[in-house]
């Protein structure tokens, strides 16, 4: 993987939870973070796998705890999802599993009544969001019988875990993986990692991918999956961040920041030229 020295930023893609919010209370220093972006001209746009909340209640949450952001400045799994299945599985009746209502971001999909009651009917996709007390063996049982009488597989994301301010707790790739290996079938991701996620960020945006950081918590898809798109990786050791995950890892990020407070001095000093290895490298 590409390591990148310096560059001149012209837009950030940042993710929320674990490096805005802990449990959707601001991190220490994150809404000055923004401030300070906001006050330079940079643009940015909030990446997120939360499937737990529409984009509008997302932003809701966020401007409550004085961020500068809007609904607009928000991009979401769920409304990637949304036009992931109109492309590539349109008309499609889909089960969903996932725990929180998003239904308002799932514009244009078929949503099957999935319950003890319907499990014989057809399904044509089963499409995975993040995980909760939804995902009892009941409703994972209903969905692999789905998966076996020929419905595809479609993940909002693959995180393993995130931290709230309970800990460390399993998200809905855990689940996603057993699915797979069950039914023998891979799941189509939309989410981060995927690339026609950033892809679409960064069209979204106008903006040229190596004039861009991608902000995160998660190594693996949040910073070593846009990497591999052509955007600067940035790790903070907030959230999830795991020392044995850095030191495991497929790649190196970029940088390494304490936490995204330390986001507009690194903009600021890449700006300048300053090498990357001068600013704090793993």
């Amino acid at each position: 993987m590409r390591h990148r020295t310096t560059t001149t930023v012209s837009a950030a893609l940042i993710d929320i939870d674990g490096v805005l919010t802990l449990s959707w209370k601001p991190l220490p220093g994150a809404v000055e973070a923004l401030e300070r972006l906001r006050d330079t001209g940079l643009p940015f746009l909030l990446l997120t796998n939360t499937t737990s909340r529409t984009r509008a209640s997302i932003a809701t949450a966020l401007v409550g705890a004085g961020f500068p952001v809007s609904a607009e400045s928000v991009l979401t799994a769920p409304s990637a999802t949304a036009a992931f299945l109109a492309e590539h599985h349109p008309g499609a009746r889909c089960m969903l599993l996932n725990s929180g209502d998003v239904r308002e971001d799932l514009t244009g999909v078929a949503l099957a009544e999935d319950d003890e009651a319907t499990e014989g009917e057809d399904v044509d996709v089963v499409l995975v969001g993040g995980a909760g007390p939804e995902f009892g063996y009941r409703a994972l049982n209903r969905a692999f019988g789905h998966l076996q009488r020929g419905a595809r597989l479609v993940a909002m994301h693959r995180n393993l875990y995130w931290r709230t301010d309970r800990g460390l707790q399993l998200d809905g790739g855990a689940f996603l993986a057993g699915l797979e290996q069950a039914s023998g079938q891979r799941a189509e991701v939309v989410g981060k990692p995927a690339a026609a996620f950033f892809a679409g960020a960064l069209t979204r945006l106008g903006v040229e991918a190596d004039r861009t950081l991608m902000v995160g918590d998660d190594i693996e898809s949040d910073v070593l999956a846009a990497q591999r798109c052509g955007i600067g990786g940035v790790l903070v050791r907030t959230g999830k961040f795991q020392g044995r995950t850095l030191r495991d890892a497929d790649g190196t990020p970029d940088h390494v920041l304490d936490s995204v407070a330390d986001l507009p001095g690194l903009v600021a000093r890449l700006a300048h030229g300053v090498s990357s290895k001068a600013i704090g490298q793993p």
